[in-house]
């Protein structure tokens, strides 16, 4: 039969979801956990394919904004929940779905589709290219300490329930969205997302617990973690997983850090996902001991070339001409030349002789400022036409502080 790909309808969502858990390894989702991704799911932006009655194939496209450099919010499409059945593999379903989705991103007038991979080889060929990543760190806190900022004493920390503190947690969380590229401002619902706390990922540690910063009677930061208690002959050895951390000040932020650090019965705090330029590794007393890690985070693909380079500012004037191959959405394909500064940029289609060629996915990894266009040219990614071309456009590219996505979609 052929393969239809066609919009969700709700009374087929529960088949569709569980499609997905059965491609992701076909272990159910905690009730809580399925019940608010249903009412996340935006059914007019999710799709599936179908072969007759069977559904063989899942992918969703949040409405989310992003924060670029320069501050703006541009709006993206959060790509999503996206699988294939096992059995269907090889059929062309990625593609097709892959190909109607990005028809509908551009119809929506959205000049980003974002997401996160599974592996990170899989969405390349279709324009993505790695623009974030993530470090863990695991802190030996017996022999680590935190190199406080003056003003870190006048914060008050104190516990609060989870629950009971979420406004409050979101509202440092809504302040900080545009202080780095790759922040997302989200729909409402969205702060229930953090809250989830199922008992099968605490891997035998506490529920989740909040402790707040307040300074002045305001909340000032917050952080999320559980605590794993454990012991050995020598004594206690507790690690603390560390779930989010936000901070309005740098007061705030070290008196938070200072506090996991110096948890009783503890000797060691773990954090899957910060920034790879996180101002805790130069707070901490010895790196070394901290034990950094880096992998990929978010994937960028321009919808919209034009429009997306627009929506963003550069470090210093610029002016190139791009020839830009993109041959899954051709309507982005040819030369384009980019204006701009730290006050707005112009992107428009041209004739003129390019300085430098390159895919979408290029451009895209590049685009909120983390990976260096002159690294993909080292790479052989990008062929500068012009000399110094490269130079000027990964100067212009680049971005004060590193972006990054603070949760997944």
């Amino acid at each position: 039969m052929t393969t239809d790909v066609r919009v969700l309808r709700r009374d087929d969502w529960n088949e569709w979801f569980g499609k997905l858990e059965l491609a992701f390894g076909g272990v159910p989702e905690a009730p809580e956990e399925r019940a608010l991704w249903d009412d996340l799911t935006e059914f007019d932006r999710s799709i599936g394919a179908w072969d007759g009655d069977r559904c063989v194939g899942t992918a969703g496209a949040f409405t989310f904004r992003v924060t670029v450099p320069g501050g703006a919010q541009v709006p993206a499409a959060g790509v999503t929940m996206v699988s294939v059945a096992a059995t269907d593999r090889r059929r062309g379903v990625l593609t097709s779905m892959m190909r109607r989705q990005l028809d509908d991103v551009r119809s929506w007038g959205e000049p980003l589709a974002v997401l996160t991979a599974s592996e990170p080889a899989i969405y390349g060929r279709f324009g993505y290219g790695i623009a974030t990543r993530q470090a863990s760190v695991e802190i030996d806190s017996t022999r680590v300490r935190i190199d406080a900022p003056a003003g870190t004493d006048d914060v008050r920390l104190r516990f609060a329930g989870v629950a009971e503190a979420a406004a409050e947690c979101e509202a440092v969380y809504v302040r900080t969205i545009g202080s780095r590229p790759g922040m997302l401002a989200r729909r409402p619902g969205w702060e229930r997302l953090p809250l989830l706390d199922p008992p099968k990922e605490r891997e035998g540690a506490s529920p989740m617990q909040c402790v707040l910063a307040e300074r002045d009677g305001e909340t000032v930061g917050y952080v999320r973690f559980h605590n794993k208690p454990e012991w050995d002959a020598a004594g206690p050895k507790g690690r603390i997983t560390l779930r989010h951390i936000d901070a309005l000040d740098p007061a705030a932020y070290a008196a938070l850090w200072r506090f996991l650090l110096g948890i009783d019965l503890t000797s060691a705090v773990h954090a899957r996902n910060r920034p790879v330029d996180d101002p805790l590794f130069s707070l901490v007393s010895d790196i070394r001991r901290c034990r950094v890690g880096v992998r990929d985070s978010m994937h960028v693909r321009l919808v919209d070339v034009g429009a997306a380079l627009e929506a963003r500012t550069y470090q210093v004037p610029v002016d190139v001409v791009f020839d830009v191959e993109d041959d899954f959405c051709p309507w982005n394909a040819g030369r384009w030349r980019l204006t701009g500064d730290t006050k707005g940029a112009s992107c428009k289609r041209t004739g003129d002789e390019p300085d430098l060629a390159l895919s979408v996915r290029e451009l895209g990894a590049a685009y909120l400022g983390d990976t260096s266009l002159a690294a993909l040219a080292g790479a052989g990614r990008v062929r500068e036409l012009r000399p110094g071309a490269v130079d000027e456009a990964a100067l212009a590219f680049g971005s004060t502080v590193a972006p990054w996505l603070p949760h997944g979609f």
